[in-house]
């Protein structure tokens, strides 16, 4: 199976939590997870972002069940840059 290195996602969130801890809770899902997280839009209830997670092996499913258990919901994946594992190729 091959390793998630980085995802870029379009994420609609409401203005609470606030974007910080919205990026603390989303490293939480790995022990080398960082997340960068860019406002593209504000309106009197929610915020469209553009979270950017990047770690060795980041799993997908965590960071979306995150997402949602935040108050978030998520629109698109925008990028996605992953490796082969080297396990896969030896036979």
């Amino acid at each position: 199976m091959a390793k998630i290195r980085r995802l870029i996602l379009d994420v609609l969130k409401p203005h609470h939590p606030n974007v910080v801890e919205f990026a603390g809770a989303l490293s939480a899902q790995g022990v080398d997870y960082g997340v960068t997280i860019n406002v593209l839009e504000m309106d009197d209830k929610t915020e469209t972002l553009e979270v950017v997670v990047e770690g060795a092996d980041i799993q997908f499913d965590r960071i979306v069940a995150s997402i949602k258990e935040l108050g978030g919901s998520l629109h698109s994946i925008d990028e996605v840059v992953a490796i082969s594992d080297d396990n896969e190729l030896q036979d």
